[in-house]
């Protein structure tokens, strides 16, 4: 049987936009613009369903379209969605493309921050094999309980767990000590490489996975077009990037947690599930979006 996962995340609609030339600052720029269901842990489920497990979403939609685009695109995608429906606006991003495929974020929240301690104590009332905890969850002090409980629980009733970093600039705020503080007790951490680098103080990836291993009992690190590495105890591996044609980064690092996450339940080795993520990596940066849509 296949492992049963919750994920703990935002809900989010993705606004890409890829200027097509200079920005005019006080009239038009043609550009591609693609609307699409975002959220950095609900791609980590979307990707975790198309391998074969059954994933539960936790979150907040607010009372708007996007949020109904959310839950729509989770369910028909394999999601089940656990998701409270509140006043407000439900999150959004817009992400600006620039010319090598990188991305820089606009980010609304909107009532991601509404998250409760309840309705994810609530969730962890059925059986599950595996929770992910957005590091959204955690870096925003209004839902860090909320992370951090889901965390305690799991362990308690001896679930693995697993925690996905998310953002550089936010974990800047808040530091990293505090983010680590309230990770601990996962068993997994994902990070790409500049937010690696900033939890363990340290300019060299390497040197950065193999300290946050100490905290944590697999590390998988995200590194672009350089693939990524694992590092378990003292050990390390390192699969190179499968990427050829880069459009759009936006959730190519999420693809590939889920991918290696799918094949590390699935009792696969850390190498053969590196492939397997640097594979979903690949397809996502071909298009735009976080799944490598070209349009909605």
């Amino acid at each position: 049987m296949s492992a049963r996962v919750l994920v703990v995340g935002d809900a989010m609609l993705d606004v890409i936009v890829q200027p097509m030339a200079p920005v005019a600052p006080t009239s038009d720029t043609p550009a591609n613009v693609r609307l699409s269901r975002g959220g950095a842990a609900a791609n980590v489920a979307v990707a975790l369903a198309s391998f074969g497990l059954e994933v539960h979403y936790v979150g907040v939609i607010g009372d708007d379209p996007y949020g109904l685009l959310f839950a729509d695109d989770l369910a028909r995608n394999g999601v089940t969605v656990q998701l409270a429906k509140t006043r407000g606006p439900t999150g959004v991003v817009v992400a600006l493309i620039a010319p090598d495929g990188q991305r820089s974020m606009l980010t609304d929240r909107g009532v991601n921050g509404l998250l409760t301690i309840d309705a994810v104590r609530s969730a962890l009332g059925q059986p599950f094999d595996h929770l992910h905890v957005s590091g959204y969850t955690l870096l925003d002090e209004r839902t860090r309980d909320a992370g951090t409980s889901a965390i305690a629980l799991a362990r308690e009733r001896e679930m693995t767990t697993s925690v996905d970093v998310c953002s550089v600039g936010p974990l800047a705020t808040v530091t990293a000590p505090t983010f680590l503080q309230a990770a601990i007790g996962a068993t997994m951490l994902f990070a790409n490489e500049e937010e690696a680098m900033m939890l363990a103080g340290t300019g060299d990836v390497y040197e950065a996975a193999t300290l946050l291993a100490r905290h944590f009992e697999e590390v998988l690190v995200t590194r672009g077009r350089e693939g990524a590495l694992v590092a378990q105890g003292a050990q390390l591996w390192h699969e190179d990037s499968q990427s050829l044609d880069v459009l759009d980064t936006t959730g190519a690092g999420d693809a590939a947690s889920g991918a290696y996450l799918a094949a590390r339940l699935a009792d696969a080795e850390i190498e053969p599930s590196l492939a397997q993520a640097m594979g979903a990596a690949a397809a996502v940066v071909r298009g735009f979006g976080s799944r490598g849509q070209s349009r909605l």
